[in-house]
């Protein structure tokens, strides 16, 4: 945090006087107090849309000037604990506050910052407190101001957060590939400097910051960075990761490595050019000619690489998006279990982590309308007669959604569940188009001939008596079937 920043925080603070998340004080230091003020102050910021709460030690409310304040935080303390500690224990949710020394032309002053939480209202010591005007009440005294203030909860999302802050406008201009921007979403780049910050500050990827300078938010950077590095270690680590492999296991020797240091929307179509061009390809004799196809088609690569993208928790931290390429199949993973169940993912009503990210990738065309990705890559995988993509997810301790493409296999030489799922995909993507799986349709989707209805028949059998798919018509139990939720 720089000096200059700060003292030019506090001017503006200053100006501003005492709002809704904003306290001076001049030496009240009782930990209680201080206690109430952290709770009040963030959910007042929660309700105004602010990022911070603010309160001062060394200023003079009644004249809104700097007087200095002996108070040392660091040396404070309650009972047998440190201040920040006492103060960590009794906060609930966790709040990250920091007190800062600030050396001020006129005084020494004391900043506490107040990020605000993502999840619920802040209560200290079991109560929840609201700052209305100067006064310091209950929250639960105003249910209607509580109904606003978890309202305002459920938009708050990492996407807002602040990736780089106190930057200039050539600071700006040099860490985001703003031209990028400009093209992806179909507009002319604007002949001067104020229209560019005018677009993006209104398209939600920069915010004012004091002193006349710019805040650039986590979405901007994720999507747009033109280097990852030019930002922290928590947002390096969001960088998509490729591993090609040579053999069928991780333990087989690494042939590429390729990590995505720009933003995802920046650096997509050449991150899909990069794996697409690694990808084996099969020859494909016709008529008269021969053609080379690839193993996986490009848009099965494209939305799983997307959905990758979109669909992680990105306030899991240390982790990001990987891709890793075998000889026998290709895997996309992300941090963050899925909000819905995998079985339902052709069908379900899609739900994102990440609106804007999600929104804003939409917009570029780097990937389908919503709802339509999965059914996109399950029909290719049917059309190109590939063994059913599997999706799965992980643990607790280290949440995880993948999904999995398998490189050709015909119907001999795919497993039992491989068939089974095949089945129930089938018939979820028939209900989804307004049909029915008949044994013919399934017959078609494997390459089988007629000779060998008999097998397909086993194969829907058996998803009949797992329970993933039912009989249409229970009057001709065997004429069509449909998804066991249909």
């Amino acid at each position: 945090m720089s000096v200059e920043r700060d003292i030019s925080l506090v001017s503006e603070l200053l100006e501003g006087g005492e709002a809704n998340c904003v306290e001076f004080k001049r030496d009240n230091t009782n930990p209680q107090i201080i206690g109430e003020y952290i709770s009040a102050l963030a959910n007042a910021a929660i309700e105004r849309e602010a990022s911070c709460a603010y309160l001062l030690w060394g200023v003079d409310d009644t004249v809104r000037k700097v007087v200095g304040s002996s108070f040392n935080p660091l040396r404070a303390k309650q009972g047998n604990q440190s201040l920040q500690i006492w103060l960590s224990t009794k906060l609930k949710p966790s709040v990250a506050f920091s007190f800062r020394e600030i050396t001020h032309p006129d005084g020494r002053v004391v900043l506490l910052e107040i990020p605000v939480p993502t999840d619920r209202p802040v209560e200290f010591d079991k109560t929840a407190y609201i700052r209305i005007g100067s006064a310091k009440t209950r929250l639960s005294d105003h249910p209607e101001r509580q109904k606003v203030i978890w309202s305002k909860l459920q938009s708050l999302s990492w996407e807002k957060g602040v990736a780089a802050e106190y930057q200039d406008g050539d600071a700006v201009l040099r860490l985001l590939d703003y031209t990028g921007y400009f093209d992806l979403v179909g507009l002319p780049l604007p002949d001067n400097r104020d229209g560019i910050f005018d677009r993006l500050e209104q398209e939600g990827l920069i915010v004012p910051d004091v002193g006349g300078r710019w805040s650039i938010l986590n979405i901007a950077a994720i999507l747009f960075a033109k280097s990852l590095k030019g930002f922290s270690p928590a947002l390096r680590r969001k960088a998509l990761r490729f591993t090609a492999y040579s053999g069928e296991g991780g333990s087989s020797p690494v042939i590429q490595r390729y990590e995505l240091d720009r933003g995802y929307a920046s650096g997509f179509e050449v991150l899909i050019e990069y794996i697409s061009a690694l990808i084996p390809k099969n020859e494909v004799i016709g008529a008269a000619f021969r053609s080379d196809h690839p193993t996986f088609p490009e848009i099965t690569i494209r939305e799983l690489v997307a959905n990758a993208m979109i669909h992680q928790d990105l306030t899991i931290t240390g982790s990001g998006p990987t891709v890793r390429l075998f000889s026998n199949r290709i895997e996309f993973a992300n941090p963050g279990q899925p909000l819905v169940s995998i079985d339902r993912f052709i069908d379900a009503s899609p739900r994102s982590r990440n609106e804007r990210l999600a929104s804003l990738m939409r917009r570029m065309n780097l990937c389908e309308e919503e709802g339509t990705g999965i059914d996109k890559i399950v029909t290719a995988a049917e059309l190109y007669q590939l063994p059913p993509p599997d999706f799965r997810s992980f643990g607790d301790l280290a949440p995880a959604t993948m999904a999995i493409l398998f490189a050709p296999r015909d119907f001999a030489r795919m497993t039992v569940e491989e068939r089974v799922r095949a089945c129930y995909q089938h018939a979820s993507l028939r209900w989804v188009v307004g049909d029915t799986m008949k044994n013919l349709t399934l017959r078609e989707r494997f390459g089988i001939s007629p000779a060998n209805s008999a097998q397909v028949s086993n194969v829907i059998r058996m998803a009949k008596d797992r329970n993933l798919i039912k009989s249409a018509d229970p009057a001709r139990p065997q004429a069509a079937y449909i998804p066991y939720w249909a």
